[in-house]
């Protein structure tokens, strides 16, 4: 049976967690579908995965429509997230232009990066029958902005990423993406938004979780992100590894607090 947006809504109204993890062609993408993942993303985190980039920037519309085929080939039951990559949401228009690539390649979901500044063509992109996942937190494509990989919503910063996401909510969003912030205010985000909320590097209490597909199997060359986890040396083969991550999330077993920031 085909996973939608408002599947993962029941099953946040159910208090039932979900898993989303990352790929990029056909064969990954057909095992983590038949081993029951709820969700693949598309990220544009192939810039360093795939192109072996320091960062997403470089990673093109085109980019993502190409590998965003490639997984609609692999995949029968999961929800197809892509993301819209740098500056292709720079104004309503472009917006809407990019996210129909994406569509019409197979995504059912396009994720865009950024808070309250993107809510007239969220709402745009929602009122044209385009499903529309946020992320905030640490949104890599800002990366020149921050200075760097870093934690965000500490301290002051708080009140405005929880405004950023009511404001994106209110847009019309389907559901959000929190990555590298706070357990706790994620927590609380999770709690007051009445739509799903997947964490990466936000601790255990948000509705799905989401990982790269590199740092679930212990394929991560260089740095290795403090919420990464190596599914793949506890269980020998990929199958298992994604069976593995999926049980740990539905549980809450995964992330625990040595993945999680404070």
């Amino acid at each position: 049976m085909s996973i939608t947006v408002s599947t993962l809504k029941k099953l946040k109204d159910e208090h039932k967690k979900f898993a989303t993890i990352t790929a990029y062609d056909a064969t990954f993408a057909r095992i983590f579908d038949e081993a029951g993942i709820s969700a693949i993303l598309i990220g544009d985190s192939l810039g360093m995965t795939i192109q072996g980039r320091d960062s997403t920037v470089a990673v093109t519309i085109d980019d993502m429509a190409y590998h965003t085929a490639c997984v609609r080939r692999g995949v029968t039951n999961a929800l197809i997230l892509a993301d819209m990559p740098f500056m292709t949401c720079c104004d309503t228009a472009s917006m809407c232009a990019n996210a129909a690539k994406l569509m019409r390649a197979g995504a059912n979901v396009v994720k865009i990066e950024g808070g309250a500044f993107l809510k007239d063509g969220i709402r745009t992109l929602v009122n044209n029958g385009v499903p529309v996942c946020g992320h905030l937190g640490l949104t890599p494509q800002s990366v020149n902005v921050f200075g760097g990989y870093k934690v965000q919503g500490r301290g002051d910063a708080a009140q405005r990423l929880i405004d950023d996401c009511f404001a994106v909510a209110d847009a019309g969003a389907s559901m959000i993406v929190l990555e590298c912030v706070p357990k706790d205010l994620a927590a609380r985000i999770t709690s007051e938004l009445s739509i799903p909320v997947i964490g990466i590097g936000a601790g255990n209490q948000t509705d799905g979780q989401v990982l790269v597909m590199h740092d679930a199997l212990g394929f991560t060359v260089g740095h290795t992100p403090k919420f990464a986890f190596n599914f793949l040396k506890e269980t020998g083969n990929v199958t298992d590894a994604v069976k593995l991550y999926i049980s740990m999330v539905e549980s809450g077993q995964y992330p625990a607090d040595e993945q999680s920031f404070k």
